[in-house]
């Protein structure tokens, strides 16, 4: 028989089962990042955030920081408050607050933690602040996609336009995880373990 004889119904069926499955929770991969099929953070990643899972993402260790390799942390992001409910930028982009957490992320040896905050492109990079308490640092962000990027300096420059120290870890807002299909073959996997995702 025909494709172009089935009925309906049993398309409709299908792709209902379907969904199902996709919905079915899956042990094995328990954990990982969501809208991201098979890249999620690594098994001691902390994941203690309060809000939805939208509104957070794992800050992944580069591994090349002396006293860094098993810090652990996260971020999580806040619509910036104000008298209309939500705040915007001069361009109407949102407004967003971001606090990060780390465990087991040793003081500096020499220098300091600094945080910053970037595009995806990395075209565009502004300075968040001193990572002064791994516990609790707050800044700011008016990008839907972006990056926060941890380095090690050699001193804190508040006028400082981009880093210049070795990264020590660094996370991907869950919008900066979506992206088009297009150009990706059907059976096509990212390459997880580029990006620092087991």
């Amino acid at each position: 028989m025909g494709t172009g004889s089935r009925r309906p119904g049993g398309w409709v069926a299908l792709a209902a089962a379907l969904v199902l499955a996709a919905a079915a929770p899956d042990p094995e991969n328990a954990g990982r990042v969501a809208g991201s099929p098979g890249c999620g953070p690594g098994p001691g990643a902390a994941a203690r955030a309060t809000g939805p899972d939208y509104y957070h993402f794992p800050m992944v260790s580069t591994r090349r920081v002396p006293g860094t390799g098993n810090a652990t942390g996260f971020g999580e992001i806040v619509f910036t408050q104000s008298p209309f409910g939500i705040s915007l930028t001069e361009d109407g982009s949102y407004q967003y607050d971001f606090t990060l957490r780390f465990e087991r992320l040793k003081p500096a040896r020499a220098g300091t933690y600094v945080v910053w905050t970037t595009t995806p492109e990395l075209d565009r990079v502004v300075l968040a602040g001193e990572l002064a308490d791994p516990a609790a640092f707050s800044g700011k962000v008016a990008w839907n996609k972006f990056l926060v990027v941890v380095t090690l300096e050699s001193a804190f420059d508040p006028d400082a336009t981009t880093w210049t120290g070795p990264i020590v870890t660094r996370g991907m807002s869950r919008s900066g995880m979506m992206h088009t299909m297009a150009g990706h073959g059907p059976f096509e996997t990212k390459n997880c373990a580029a990006y620092g995702y087991e």
